[in-house]
């Protein structure tokens, strides 16, 4: 019998509005109550995840999904001051965007990216997408005790 799954706490880094309104879509259709926190830009994210700011009081995030392509600190500078952290360096990241290029792929993974997903086009096949990786990462991979 496994044991029941406790709801986390995501951060969605994404300037989109669609693409932010189809992942909340996907987290409220989902079976799992996860806390879907967002922000819009690469210097919103960075005040969040180090608690400066506006976000002093934001909780540490156990999955964070990151677009490459955002204003004032792109994707990749977010995942290098991520990984270069040690305080955040364990948090998972997901890169969920619309590149499908392989130099971004590569660079992804070596800033230390636990997963690379290119976003579907497709509403349906986004929204599954969002889903795998709620499910994976709430269900199958054990995460770490939040601090």
């Amino acid at each position: 019998m496994s044991s029941p799954v406790e709801p986390i706490e995501v951060l969605l880094v994404e300037d989109d509005p669609g693409d932010e309104l189809m992942t909340r879509e996907a987290f409220e259709d989902n079976k799992i109550q996860n806390t879907l926190h967002v922000v819009r830009d690469g210097q919103e994210a960075l005040d969040f995840l180090f608690r400066q700011g506006a976000h002093a009081d934001a909780p540490r995030p156990d999955l964070i999904l990151l677009d490459l392509n955002l204003p004032k600190y792109d994707g990749r500078q977010v995942l290098e001051r991520i990984k270069s952290s040690e305080e955040l360096a364990m948090i998972p990241v997901v890169v969920l965007t619309t590149s499908s290029a392989e130099e971004d792929i590569l660079r992804s993974y070596k800033l230390h990216a636990n997963a690379y997903v290119t976003k579907p086009v497709d509403l349906d096949q986004f929204i599954a997408a969002v889903r795998q990786i709620d499910d994976f990462f709430v269900s199958v991979v054990r995460l770490p005790r939040r601090r």
